[in-house]
C-alpha cells in the first residue's frame, strides 16, 4: 500500500494543564483535499504546528510522507500558509515572494516564474500590488501574497490554516478552484477552517476536532446523509398529521395542506405515507455540511455534559 501523506499516532500536546491536542490518530492519503474542522480553540493550529515540527509533541508521533516532519526532504515538499501570516513589511510583494522562494534547500530548482505569474493572475494580484511595499497592503492583499508563496513551488502537500481570511468573494472562488485543482493533480491539501461552507465546497473528507480531541472522521457526503433533512410538502388535501408521526420524522410546522418536516434515517416509511395522498408540491433539500456539523456538535455537547 502507498505510504500515507500524513499519519498521526496518539499525537498529543499539552501546555501545562491545558490540552492542545489529545490522542489524535489520523491518516491522510495522496490526492485528498482534507478538511480539518473545529471552532477556534479546538486544537487545529496546534495540530498544524505538530505536523510542521514547529512544536514538539508531549506524546505520540506524526509522519509526513513516511518521514519525520523535521527531515529536509519532508519540509521541501510542503507549502504552508499560517493562520496568522507575518510578512516583512519592508519588502514589496514581489521581493517577498522571491525571498521566500530563495529559502529552498540547496540544489532545488527555483519556482517557475510563469507559475508564479499565473498564480498572481488567478488571485488578482496586479503588478502594482506586487510593486508596493507590504506595509501599505490591505489584509486581503497580504493573504493573497501568502497563498502564492504556499503554491508557487508546486508542493506535494499544502497545509493551509484559514486560507480565505480577509479575501473578497471573487478571490475566495479562485482559492476554491486552486484547492480542487491541487487534488485533481494528485497533490494533498490539509485545509484547516472553522468556515464550514468553505470546507463543504472543497473537501471530500473531514475531521471534526472538539476540545483537542477527534470527534469524527468521515466523508462529507456521509456526514450530510446522517444529518436531519428538511422536507416541505403541499398536499391536495389537509395534511395527514397523524400519519406523518413516524420514527425519524417530526413536524416542524403545519398550515392546512402545507407541512414542513424534519427527517432523519430511512425515507421509505415516509414516502409510503405520501404516496397515499395527492401531493401538489414537494421539496427535499440536502443539508449543508454546516447543518450537519452543528447537529453533530450539539450531540457531542450533550454527551460531554
Amino acid at each position: 500500500m502507498a505510504t500515507p501523506v500524513i499519519e498521526a499516532r496518539d499525537l498529543t500536546k499539552h501546555y501545562g494543564a491545558t490540552v492542545g491536542v489529545e490522542g489524535l490518530d489520523l491518516i491522510i492519503e495522496r490526492g485528498e483535499v482534507f478538511g480539518f474542522l473545529g471552532p477556534n480553540g479546538a486544537g487545529k493550529t496546534t495540530t498544524i504546528k505538530l505536523l510542521l515540527d514547529l512544536i514538539a509533541p508531549t506524546r505520540g508521533e506524526v509522519l509526513v510522507f513516511g518521514r519525520s516532519p523535521r527531515d529536509p526532504a519532508t519540509r521541501q515538499a510542503i507549502g504552508y500558509l499560517p493562520g496568522e501570516l507575518s510578512l516583512d513589511e519592508r519588502f514589496t510583494g514581489k521581493r517577498m515572494l522571491e525571498f521566500l522562494d530563495s529559502l529552498r534547500p540547496a540544489g532545488r530548482a527555483p519556482a517557475d516564474p510563469k507559475c508564479r505569474a499565473a498564480l498572481c493572475e488567478r488571485l488578482y494580484l496586479t503588478a502594482a500590488d506586487l510593486a508596493r511595499p507590504i506595509r501599505e497592503d490591505s489584509r486581503g492583499t497580504k493573504q493573497r501574497i501568502g497563498l502564492v508563496s504556499a503554491f508557487q513551488h508546486n508542493p506535494d502537500l499544502l497545509i493551509l490554516d484559514e486560507p480565505t481570511t480577509g479575501l473578497d468573494p471573487l478571490v475566495r472562488e479562485s482559492v476554491f478552484e486552486l484547492l480542487a485543482k491541487a487534488g485533481q493533480d494528485g497533490r494533498t491539501v490539509f485545509h484547516s477552517s472553522h468556515v464550514l461552507s468553505e470546507v463543504d465546497r472543497t473537501c471530500t473528507r473531514v475531521a471534526v476536532l472538539h476540545a483537542g480531541r477527534l470527534r469524527a472522521l468521515e466523508r462529507v457526503d456521509e456526514m450530510r446523509r446522517r444529518a436531519k433533512r428538511k422536507m416541505t410538502v403541499r398536499f391536495g388535501v389537509p395534511a395527514p398529521l397523524t400519519e406523518l408521526s413516524l420514527p425519524g420524522v417530526s413536524v416542524v410546522s403545519a398550515d392546512g395542506s402545507d407541512v414542513e418536516l424534519r427527517v432523519s434515517g430511512e425515507l421509505d416509511p415516509l414516502l409510503r405515507v405520501l404516496a397515499r395522498y395527492p401531493v401538489k408540491d414537494l421539496a427535499f433539500r440536502e443539508p449543508s455540511l454546516e447543518e450537519a456539523f452543528v447537529q453533530y456538535y450539539r450531540g457531542n455537547q450533550v454527551e460531554d455534559a
